[in-house]
């Protein structure tokens, strides 16, 4: 994947939010901009008079049918209060008493609701109470959701992409920020699939950049994130930089998240047991980082798996819980979120005739093909945080992704991946789509048994797009072994191009309720449909 620095094409437009949701806009956006002014790209210091504030917004996460997570963050100790209704106007609101707030998961607190009706439009707004008077609240914050359907016909329609800050383009006042959130909000998808990078913790901003073409790139610089992220509040403040973006906070309070993690929410191309070589670092122990890392991505994000029970791996270790899950979106959609990064082996040369490890772990293997036979719905999403058979390298010989280059029978964690394919395969398990970010540019590849090596396995889609607020970087090469044919791509033709000199990337994905169909739409975030691929249910080999 792109590193940190030493460190695209006009189709149609967007098109404007669809009337089945009825929102107030702009009381969501002056609500997602409570107490930060301006151009919301600041924020201001915690002040411990008056009333509790949730100055970070609101963001919804693992909505279902039937269930929602809520979560925000308080300036100070409180009780989070969360309530919900069936019309913005709050005539009738039901109560769900949430955590208290406290410095211990730096504020942040998350509320699980259950009970929702499903297919609605649901509204919320979250209050803090102080701690010692009750009687003491904060503003509410609003925000909404759309549950999951429970009829087929309704359909599905969600965005996916990631990598966001890195490269040493944090977030830019002079072109209004994160400008690919407010490109996201106006489609007003039911969720928004994050596919890993939400934070570059190890990459350091500076507060001017000067552009080839003489133009200065200006960034909104905090403490954390002036140096490699070390500490827990150095990962928290990382975390909390992409929240002084207002663009963010709109988008959060309209979109609920499916979010997971890749390398940079703890430091570039790592992996389990790896010692760091690497000056800018006092801890050296990547393990001791990524459990940092973990306890701050579980504070700052509502993800259902993150406190439930112990588990293995390095999110397990730090939180009691696993980034990988399947979020049951109604009958026509699954998201299968893995975690490529906790269970992995060490980078290498990927050579390995024998590789039980690979890049999911024995444990995560055996749970995705347990819950692929188990699911009924019509399209399978495996929610990847790194390409199947594109070649991402680690330095001169080794490799941080599947591919490792060689065009013949699978090696290494390439091993792990001819496994799962043949079980999909020979189980009959039709309708499975590969989503990803990571690379930097937006693609189409076509995965087929007549091209490949290793044969025995069903062809299938791979879509990748990114970076939402990152550098760019031209397309990797392919690796031939699953038989990939891009079919399409747009990338940069030098490495890290910012966001000012070139389109930033997210994918559409919506299904049909009645014909079942798939379309998958790569965009721009000028206002741009780059491709389109129309996918049909039920069949082999699309």
């Amino acid at each position: 994947m792109p590193a940190n620095p030493p460190g695209r094409h006009l189709a149609a437009p967007l098109p404007p939010a669809p009337a089945r949701r009825s929102l107030l806009r702009g009381s969501l956006a002056a609500s997602a901009g409570l107490a930060l002014g301006g151009a919301g790209l600041a924020a201001p210091a915690f002040a411990l008079s008056g009333r509790p504030e949730a100055r970070w917004g609101v963001q919804t996460g693992d909505v279902t049918a039937r269930s929602g997570l809520v979560w925000a963050r308080s300036d100070r100790p409180a009780r989070m209060i969360v309530e919900t209704s069936a019309t913005e106007s709050f005539r009738r609101v039901r109560r769900h008493h949430g955590p208290s707030l406290g410095a211990g998961s730096d504020f942040t607190g998350t509320t699980f609701l259950r009970g929702l009706p499903p297919g609605e439009q649901i509204h919320y707004r979250v209050v803090l109470s102080d701690l010692d008077d009750p009687r003491r609240t904060s503003e509410p914050v609003l925000g909404t959701f759309r549950t999951a359907p429970e009829r087929r016909l309704d359909g599905v329609r969600f965005l996916w992409s990631g990598d966001i800050a890195g490269q040493g383009w944090g977030i830019n006042p002079d072109i209004g920020g994160f400008r690919a959130f407010e490109a996201m909000r106006r489609l007003d998808p039911d969720f928004f699939l994050c596919s890993g990078d939400t934070v570059y913790a190890d990459g350091p901003l500076q507060a001017s950049v000067a552009l080839p073409d003489g133009r200065v790139w200006r960034n909104l610089v905090t403490p954390e994130k002036a140096k490699v992220a070390e500490t827990l509040d150095e990962y928290r403040g990382n975390f909390r930089y992409n929240l002084l973006d207002r663009n963010v906070r709109a988008f959060n309070a309209q979109v609920p998240t499916v979010v997971q993690w890749d390398d940079h929410e703890v430091r570039n191309n790592w992996y389990p047991g790896q010692i760091l070589d690497d000056a800018r670092y006092a801890e050296k122990d990547v393990d001791v980082l990524a459990a940092r890392a973990s306890r701050a991505f579980s504070e700052y994000f509502p993800v259902s798996t993150l406190r439930a029970g112990p588990g293995p791996g390095a999110v397990g270790a730090a939180t009691g819980g696993r980034m990988h899950r399947v979020v049951r979106y109604g009958p026509l959609l699954d998201v299968f979120v893995l975690d490529m990064r906790s269970y992995r082996n060490a980078n290498s040369a990927g050579r390995q005739a024998d590789d039980a490890t690979g890049i999911l772990g024995a444990e995560q293997l055996a749970w995705l093909k347990r819950e692929l036979s188990r699911s009924r719905a019509v399209w399978k999403v495996l929610a990847a945080d790194m390409p199947i058979g594109l070649v991402v390298p680690d330095g001169a010989t080794a490799f941080e992704a599947i591919a490792q280059g060689d065009p013949g029978a699978p090696l290494g964690r390439e091993l792990q991946i001819a496994e799962l394919l043949r079980f999909v395969k020979h189980r009959r398990i039709t309708g499975t789509v590969w989503l990803t970010a990571d690379v930097h540019y937006t693609s189409a590849q076509h995965y087929a048994p007549e091209r490949a090596a290793f044969q025995d396995f069903a062809p299938f889609w791979e879509f990748v797009s990114g970076p939402l607020a990152a550098g760019g970087f031209p397309a990797n090469k392919l690796d031939a072994t699953f038989g990939p044919e891009r079919v399409f791509v747009r990338a940069p033709e030098r490495a890290n191009v910012s966001p000012m000199e070139s389109p930033q990337y997210f994918g559409e994905v919506d299904i049909d309720g009645g014909s079942g169909e798939l379309t998958v739409r790569l965009r721009g975030d000028d206002d741009t449909v780059l491709f389109t691929k129309v996918l049909r249910p039920g069949l082999i080999g699309q």
